[in-house]
């Protein structure tokens, strides 16, 4: 399956790590639903960006799975490919 690297820009104000990690569980739960497999995801809490490195079909599946799970649709995403 491809791999995409979402970015969130433009998240709530005065989002933290905790609310950061129960939106990656709220995910988890949702995944399957959409053939989706959130992998990692990274949060730069200087700049209040938030980055999810999903495995899915399509990019219209990454992004259900965070509108059905927590709302918080990313902003930006990029199909990748892993480097060696």
């Amino acid at each position: 399956m491809p791999l995409f690297m979402d970015v969130h820009e433009t998240l709530p104000e005065g989002t933290t790590l905790a609310d950061v990690r129960g939106a990656h569980a709220a995910d988890l739960a949702t995944q399957e639903r959409h053939g989706v497999r959130y992998e990692k995801y990274w949060v730069d809490e200087a700049s209040g960006r938030v980055f999810c490195l999903v495995d899915a079909p399509d990019a219209e599946a990454a992004a259900a799975v965070h509108r059905e799970a927590h709302g918080l649709v990313a902003d930006r995403l990029f199909a990748v490919v892993e480097g060696d």
